[in-house]
């Protein structure tokens, strides 16, 4: 299965025109120029790269995952640092960060990669934080069936630290615990460990 990186939003495609019609309205609504040699690219621009930006629209995470192994391994696996960029859903405004997945299998095993594919599946739209977090967890649980998985999002968030409580560097920290992560403590702290090495 190809990256997510070689999907592009087909919707934004259909709609092309529209959409640089209404950037270049905003640009004017705001002040702008748009005759300015500057923006004279800039509704295309955004355009294409809304494409890009929302490229989960065209996928199901689910899918992502892909086909999965038999293996007798139980103990835990950790993909860890996966770098993600999404919007904001309540300003449109980026937010990025990284994602930590760790889960013990029951006999099912993903490839690696497939972790990172499925965070870009569910970050690249419009999102929020805590549920990209669930999302994750929840589509892990859901295909490979594992005995636990836990999932930790960091996030900085430019909807609050480039605009209104304008506190930059602060970081959001989101966690989602499924199975027998939610009462081996034991388990929870190992994999807390883990990522922060």
């Amino acid at each position: 299965m190809a990256g997510l990186k070689d999907y592009v939003n087909k919707q934004v495609g259909d709609n092309r025109e529209q959409i640089e019609h209404h950037v270049r309205e905003i640009l004017k609504l705001i002040g702008e120029d748009v005759e300015r040699e500057g923006l004279l690219e800039t509704p295309a621009r955004v355009t294409r790269m809304y494409e890009e930006i929302f490229a989960g629209y065209e996928v199901d995470p689910r899918d992502v995952l892909g086909v999965t192994f038999e293996e007798n391994h139980e103990e835990l696996v950790i993909v860890k640092d996966i770098v993600y960029y999404s919007q904001c859903e309540h300003h449109m405004a980026p937010f990025f960060g990284k994602a930590h997945i760790g889960y013990i299998p029951s006999g099912r095993i993903a490839g690696l990669s497939k972790l990172a594919r499925l965070v870009e599946a569910v970050t690249r739209r419009l999102q929020v934080q805590e549920r990209i977090t669930s999302q994750i967890a929840d589509i892990m649980d859901e295909v490979l069936q594992p005995k636990g998985v836990m999932v930790v999002v960091e996030g900085e968030h430019l909807c609050m630290c480039a605009r209104g409580v304008k506190k930059p560097g602060s970081k959001t920290v989101t966690s989602a615990v499924r199975g027998s992560f939610r009462k081996d403590a034991a388990a929870r702290a190992e994999f807390l460990s883990l990522i922060k090495n």
